[in-house]
């Protein structure tokens, strides 16, 4: 039996240029940026750790960078919560600091949020890796490590919780 390919220390670098920028904006969605630099760079430095790990015919590398990161995010999902919940609070406002809230409290108004903190930890993970991350649903499944009858499931459950939040907002609007 022939040995996966390994992941190279020297192809380390082609590898974090090419996915950083996806890493990041993920994270960012999920976490605010401020976590966003340290948690895609913590990413990557995990994922350098397991290079010798990563083997190339049970999945693509992306998936497992994304896999990672939602790993890493789960580290800090009181706090994403919590996030969620204090913008469920806020009312869309230019006075609200840093330009990821700008840009969250424009697009998302309080009952949103309050529904994205409602929804469980795995609808929440397919559903922002979908919209955030821009996986495909082969790609939200090699990430989590489920299946993608799993993924259309969580993500349909999901979808079904946000539709009256967001019904509702277009008939307020």
């Amino acid at each position: 039996m022939t040995a996966a390919p390994v992941l190279g220390s020297e192809q380390f670098t082609e590898v974090h240029d090419r996915y950083f920028a996806d890493i990041h904006r993920y994270v960012a969605g999920r976490l605010g940026t401020q976590a966003a630099e340290d948690v895609a760079a913590e990413t990557f430095l995990v994922a350098f750790d397991r290079r010798r790990t990563f083997d190339a015919t049970r999945g693509d590398l992306r998936a497992w960078l994304f896999g990672i990161a939602t790993n890493l995010v789960s580290r800090h999902r009181r706090k994403e919560a919590r996030h969620y919940r204090a913008l469920a609070r806020l009312e869309a406002s230019p006075a609200v600091e840093g330009h990821e809230n700008r840009v969250v409290s424009a697009v998302m108004t309080g009952r949103i949020a309050k529904a994205l903190s409602r929804l469980s930890t795995g609808e929440r993970d397919v559903l922002l890796l979908v919209a955030l991350g821009e996986l495909g649903y082969a790609e939200v499944a090699e990430a989590l490590g489920i299946s993608p009858g799993t993924v259309g499931s969580r993500l349909t459950r999901a979808r079904q919780k946000l539709t009256p939040v967001l019904a509702k907002e277009s008939v307020d609007e």
